[in-house]
């Protein structure tokens, strides 16, 4: 059986008998029709703050999207290509079972982080992205911090801890990335890929796409988290990258045919010269281009995951990821782990309250923090 992809970059491969390409048509049930509309961060965060960190460059400036007053700190990082909307859902659902305070980050070069080296995607220099952050956060006196990533970001997360760049560390939460079946899945990346859609007609059509191919399975985290992914551009409507959008290769009732025709038809325009143009969404992150950072996410992860003195938690789309390393030390009892089944790679994503529900039981059982009163677990 063929492993699934799942370092994500971007997500798990889709679920489709015979896989997803692009420009494939996918067709709904007969009468049903969905909500695509993209949903806003106000939602699920109460704040937004950008914090700035020096560095030999000059500034960075990273995005936080935070919720809660009091409790320990959720410092949240999310997967490859996603953004810090990616845990819009789940920061809602966490906050509503224990207390806590939540710090979602956009990553350097993701969502609406602006570095001045874009291009160095290393693991060592995103995980000092985070202890600077927490520092210009917090200064020398941080509060407890429970850190959690996904994929990459989980990944980062490891990489972090190992380094010891958050000094008032709690415990460590790694959702489904294991180093053996991450480094099986890099030579079948670029792939996936290229499979991929380049542009989309429109964030509904964008957010349209993550759900039917599978990418995201929970529709209401899609609407909230793929504007976090792909960004809006405006090209020449001859551009052959328009014209190869996925928004030709999804089938819709008749009805919504009709509305995303008027909806293009407002959304064209002419310039000076008379030449057509359209506005077009594409990915915010080449993710092709990170190939050379990939070995450096992963390779070695399992030791430096098993050797971080903090409680540990491990959250997985499925028992067979898990790596000869982290088998032996799971049967040792160094770190808990749970298997959600039904999820595809975006776990917190396609389940947030099982994910949260994980996560609560767990911080509560190390004394890291409460249920809030009225909650039943």
């Amino acid at each position: 059986m063929e492993k699934q992809l799942h370092l994500n970059l971007l997500a798990s491969r889709p679920p489709m008998a015979g896989g997803f390409q692009s420009g494939s048509k996918m067709k709904m049930g007969p009468g049903r029709k969905r909500d695509f509309t993209p949903l806003i961060w106000s939602q699920y965060f109460e704040t937004i703050e950008d914090v700035e960190v020096e560095n030999e460059n000059g500034k960075d400036i990273f995005r936080l999207y935070c919720s809660g007053s009091s409790g320990p700190v959720l410092l949240l990082l999310h997967g490859g290509g996603h953004s810090a909307l990616s845990w819009a859902v789940f920061t809602a659902v966490i906050c509503s079972r224990i207390n806590c305070r939540v710090v979602a980050m956009d990553l350097r070069a993701h969502g609406d982080t602006k570095v001045k080296n874009p291009e160095d995607l290393s693991a060592d220099t995103m995980a000092k992205d985070i202890g600077k952050v927490v520092e210009a956060l917090y200064g020398e006196s941080p509060p407890p911090i429970m850190m959690i990533g996904h994929s990459m970001g989980g990944a980062i997360a490891v990489h972090t801890a190992s380094a010891n760049l958050v000094p008032s560390l709690l415990g460590l939460c790694v959702i489904d990335v294991v180093e053996g079946t991450a480094m099986d899945a890099l030579n079948s990346m670029q792939n996936f890929l290229r499979s991929r859609p380049k542009t989309f007609k429109s964030l509904e059509n964008a957010i349209e796409w993550s759900v039917k191919s599978g990418q995201i399975r929970n529709i209401e985290s899609a609407r909230v988290s793929m504007g976090g992914q792909v960004k809006k551009c405006e090209e020449s409507a001859s551009n052959p990258s328009v014209s190869n959008s996925i928004g030709e290769g999804i089938i819709e009732e008749e009805e919504e045919e009709e509305g995303a025709e008027e909806s293009n038809k407002k959304r064209m325009k002419e310039d000076d010269q008379e030449v057509k143009k359209e506005s077009f969404y594409t990915w915010r992150v080449e993710l092709s281009k990170t190939e050379k950072y990939w070995d450096g996410w992963f390779r070695g992860l399992s030791a430096l995951f098993l050797n971080c003195s903090v409680p540990k938690l491990l959250l997985l789309a499925g028992v067979d990821r898990l790596d000869k390393d982290l088998t032996i030390g799971q049967m040792q009892g160094k770190f808990q782990m749970q298997v959600l089944p039904q999820c595809g790679h975006a776990v917190h994503e396609d389940v947030p309250e099982k994910v949260a529900d994980a996560l609560a039981t767990f911080m509560v059982r190390h004394k890291f923090t409460e249920f809030k009163e009225g909650f039943l677990c």
